[in-house]
């Protein structure tokens, strides 16, 4: 399903009605004037239904994109996800071997719950083998919006049922949040049982409410838009009253002319009901503007003394970029940092090349300037 992820259908879900959270107004913290992690998101693939946004994955491919990461991005953090046990290592290995501190979030779409606590299992001590390897950071992160991805919790016998119950708005939350956070302690022992390092959890923070004293760092995925940085401040304020660093683990927007306010909604944009996605005639690309709301951002969390902050997302091969073919460039309604331009342009399996967008230079110069 191109260039549509569980964050973007959340930022649907939320945007038909779903409950948040109550605001908690607190004093926010002195700004810090660096962000200690610097990074990007980095796909290892995997989806729902068991579609894969990774579809070509070569090792070798993989590690020239850690390397540019490190040495062109300037970044030196990188939030590796997907639903591969060996393909997340595996990048983990790569990116730890650059330097860099990463953190590994596996990732399970409609799995029974028995299986995501063996994979999590599977990913804690891999994790810890290479936190005693490396000197670098390893963090691990249990997964993520486990009320849209995991059974049992919300009903819906896979992703887009759940999706489909929750905009409808008839539900217990208190109930839903019980089960939510039973599961996440579940997923929180097995953790702690394998893994010695910080752990965390990557949260739909205007859905779920998690219980962070169980978890060494709050992790937020924040797509939202606000025209000036105090009404940034007010809603993040909820989160300073655990006493615990903050990492932004996704943010962005993808790369038409209104995107930055659209924020996780920005795949919307796309027409699916034909035979080959369509990009509507009144979108207009703008790569300044995703570039512009990236560097500012960047300057929000920094101003709020946060630990880092990753934008979403390095690559998205499965959102090819046409520059020659408007209507069909999926790369517009993608949030990824750079372009991709397949070799045999139907395949999603096909050799590719990647290509900086704007907003690439725009979060290297920035980290480059926090790095000096």
């Amino acid at each position: 399903m191109s260039a549509i992820n569980r964050a973007q259908f959340l930022r649907r879900a939320a945007a038909l009605g779903l409950i948040t959270t109550a605001g908690i107004t607190t004093t926010a913290a002195a700004a810090s004037p660096k962000l200690a992690l610097r990074g990007v998101a980095y796909d290892t693939g995997g989806g729902p239904a068991e579609e894969d946004s990774r579809a070509r994955w070569r090792n070798s491919t993989m590690r020239g994109e850690i390397h540019a990461i490190r040495h062109r991005l300037h970044a030196n953090w990188v939030s590796i996800y997907g639903s591969d046990v060996r393909r997340l290592i595996d990048t983990a290995t790569a990116a730890l071997e650059e330097g860099l501190t990463v953190s590994i979030q596996p990732r399970s779409f409609d799995e029974p719950q028995a299986a995501e606590l063996e994979k999590l299992r599977k990913v804690a001590v891999e994790a810890e083998r290479l936190r005693r390897r490396h000197g670098q950071e390893v963090i691990l992160v249990v997964g993520c919006e486990f009320m849209l991805f995991t059974p049992g919790i919300v009903p819906g016998a896979n992703f887009y049922e759940r999706v489909e119950y929750l905009t409808k708005g008839e539900f217990d939350m208190a109930e839903l949040q019980r089960k939510f956070r039973a599961f996440t302690a579940r997923m929180v022992k097995v953790a702690r049982s394998n893994f010695h390092g910080r752990i965390t959890y990557g949260a739909a923070s205007d859905l779920e409410q998690v219980d962070w004293s169980i978890f060494d760092i709050v992790g937020l995925d924040y797509y939202s838009y606000h025209a000036n940085r105090a009404d940034h401040t007010k809603e993040l304020a909820r989160f300073r009253r655990w006493g615990k660093p903050i990492l932004i683990l996704e943010f962005g927007c993808c790369t038409f002319t209104g995107a930055a306010e659209l924020g996780g909604m920005g795949w919307d944009i796309v027409d699916y009901s034909g035979d080959v996605p369509v990009i509507p005639p009144q979108y207009v690309r703008n790569e300044q503007e995703q570039a512009d709301h990236l560097a500012n951002m960047l300057g929000v969390f920094t101003d709020e003394g946060f630990l880092g902050a990753s934008p979403y997302t390095f690559i998205s091969p499965d959102a090819p970029h046409r520059p020659h073919d408007l209507p069909h460039d999926e790369d517009m309604a993608a949030f990824s940092l750079c372009k991709v331009l397949r070799m045999h342009d139907g395949d999603p399996a096909s050799p590719y090349h990647w290509i900086p967008k704007k907003s690439f230079h725009a979060v290297s110069a920035f980290y480059r300037r926090q790095g000096s």
